[in-house]
């Protein structure tokens, strides 16, 4: 199973970190497992989060087209685009 990186930005740190429940299910509602948050270490408000995905295609869908209830737990959690994923090779 690979492994995938999704990397952004966000508007709060803190605010981002307070919704890792809710961004862990919905990971793992598009195929993926051991979800994990991380934060940039220089003090950015950049965040990367790693998954073990079953389904490339079904997490790469959810990234694109993410679902109306996916849309608005990112804008509580303060997610700004662009939206990057980096899939292990």
């Amino acid at each position: 199973m690979p492994k995938v990186i999704i990397t952004h930005a966000v508007a709060e740190i803190d605010r981002w970190l307070a919704g890792s429940a809710d961004r862990a299910a919905a990971i793992e509602s598009a195929s993926g497992s051991n979800v994990t948050d991380y934060v940039a270490h220089d003090g950015s408000t950049n965040v990367a989060i790693t998954a073990d995905v079953a389904d490339l295609e079904q997490m790469a869908a959810m990234l694109s087209a993410p679902p109306p209830d996916a849309l608005e737990k990112m804008e509580q959690h303060g997610v700004v685009p662009p939206i990057t994923a980096y899939v292990q090779a």
